[in-house]
């Protein structure tokens, strides 16, 4: 509720502007597809559920009495419907200019390697060192159809030393983006383990993304904006009904697809929308986790596959374990033992806090800073 009222205090100026910078029609498609993606997405988790309990694509629910077994990798329907939603939108819109149409093209297909990467994950269980370099290979045709610029607005205090108020990175700045989209596709995988956590944090920085661009449409980047809000509006829509199928108690498992797939879509908003520096920003929880999961990740300490909390069936809540580096354990041994959704929804209010915070940086309080 906190997230939506931010929305409308910062969306209502900003109406006049999202309608002028919209081709109504386009505004239509755009919407008309994204809510029939939402409906499709519905119908497709069902059937990809039967599939994967078919061929036996499933985990166990560690976190509860009777660990049922449910089905992996259901990121697969967001994900399909979404690229689905993608073509349909770039068919049926012809107002892109050709350098954003080549991005846009680029972006789609950064995001189906990602989703192809993931469900074979889910299926192969592919090592982390494979895998945890693929993003990068992934989104190098992306980088190669970026057209935006390459320096960036330099501190206050920056300034007094430089003498420049901006300064042109070059190559620093495309390995910058490679090492953002590692970094994004990795990070939400890695802050997962409770039911919901992963479609819930994707969609809470997608709102973000929204928010920003919509503030953005009067600025110099329009298209760039445009192009980022047609990229986060589908995807939202699409995460809506496997984030109803996933919350407690999940009836299925999102799986490294999903993870991937959302990871992905969030770095491609930001850098073609060209707000890569503000989107870490959004991702200030994940970048705390990574930060903090480091020595296991490294294997300075021991790293078991799982980094879950202990689960007490006496009780039906979660109990942090001191010996697993990560925000969820942190969370409960700093504060104690809680359910799985009372977890759940506060890391998901660190990440609302969190990105309001980032919108009112950016919105309110650059002056100050740049």
């Amino acid at each position: 509720m906190i997230f939506v009222f931010v929305f409308l205090v910062f969306f209502l100026p900003n109406l006049f502007s999202l309608l002028q910078s919209f081709n109504p029609f386009s505004l239509f498609i755009v919407l008309s597809v994204s809510f029939i993606g939402t409906l499709v997405t519905d119908r497709f988790i069902p059937i990809v559920s039967n599939l994967a309990k078919t061929v036996g694509i499933t985990g166990k629910d560690l976190h509860k009495i009777d660990k049922n077994e449910l089905p992996e990798a259901q990121g697969f329907a967001p994900a399909t419907v979404y690229l689905v939603c993608l073509i349909v939108i770039q068919t049926a819109v012809a107002t892109f200019t050709s350098s954003k149409l080549v991005e846009y093209h680029a972006a789609v297909s950064a995001i189906c390697f990602m989703v192809l990467l993931g469900f074979a994950d889910d299926v192969l269980n592919i090592p982390w060192r494979y895998k945890i370099f693929l993003p990068g290979i992934a989104s190098l045709p992306l980088l190669l159809a970026y057209s935006g610029v390459t320096d960036v607005v330099l501190p206050k205090l920056l300034v007094a030393l430089i003498g420049q108020h901006t300064i042109d990175l070059g190559i620093l700045y495309y390995m910058y983006m490679l090492a953002l989209a590692i970094f994004c596709t990795n990070s939400i995988n890695i802050l997962a383990g409770v039911n919901g956590l992963e479609v819930g944090q994707s969609i809470v920085i997608g709102c973000a993304i929204l928010v920003h661009n919509l503030l953005e449409l009067d600025g110099p980047c329009r298209e760039n904006h445009i192009v980022s809000l047609t990229l986060v509006f589908p995807f939202l829509a699409c995460c809506l009904p496997l984030l109803r199928r996933n919350w407690f108690p999940a009836r299925v498992f999102v799986g490294d697809t999903f993870t991937f797939f959302a990871g992905m879509t969030l770095a491609v908003c930001g850098i073609l929308g060209h707000f890569s520096k503000t989107l870490l920003i959004f991702f200030i929880p994940q970048i705390f986790n990574f930060l903090y999961s480091l020595p296991q990740l490294f294997h300075f300490v021991p790293c078991p596959r799982h980094r879950l909390p202990t689960f007490n069936p006496k009780t039906g809540c979660l109990i942090g374990d001191k010996n697993q580096w990560n925000l969820l354990n942190l969370l409960l041994v700093l504060f104690g033992p809680m359910s799985e959704q009372s977890l759940c929804i506060v890391v998901l209010f660190i990440q609302i806090v969190t990105c309001m915070f980032g919108l009112f940086l950016r919105h309110s309080l650059p002056n100050l800073v740049f």
